[in-house]
């Protein structure tokens, strides 16, 4: 286990994390001191207790948002993926309808040609 130093409102705290996270948990401590010191800014010394409570339900409610947006955007991507699904779907009937209307154009082209040119058609 690695050992980090991470300082929020001045004060530092040690703190032990897997190897190789130490700059992911240095950046999280960062960001969290940021709202600590809003909160400090707005409010005044209410205690580091208070600030810290206050800090941690600043993030779940962005935590909360990110959430609430991810599922609206899984739930989008979803019904792209149907859509896209049926769309492909519908391409493809339409692709073997074409292919036969042509097979059947083309027939007839060669029952034409062959009329013209006196010849029996070809089956």
């Amino acid at each position: 286990m690695a050992q980090v130093t991470v300082q929020i409102d001045g004060k530092a705290y040690r703190m032990a994390c897997e190897e190789g996270q130490e700059a992911h948990l240095e950046e999280l401590a960062a960001g969290f001191d940021q709202y600590v010191g809003h909160l400090k800014s707005q409010f005044g010394e209410i205690g580091d207790l208070r600030l810290t409570v206050m800090a941690g339900i600043m993030v779940m409610d962005e935590l909360n948002d990110v959430k609430r947006r991810l599922g609206k955007l899984e739930k989008e991507a979803e019904d792209l993926r149907k859509g896209r699904e049926g769309v492909m779907g519908e391409v493809s009937r339409s692709e073997e309808a074409i292919a036969q209307a042509l097979g059947e154009l083309t027939s007839q082209i060669q029952g034409m040609a062959a009329k013209l040119n006196g010849k029996p058609p070809a089956n």
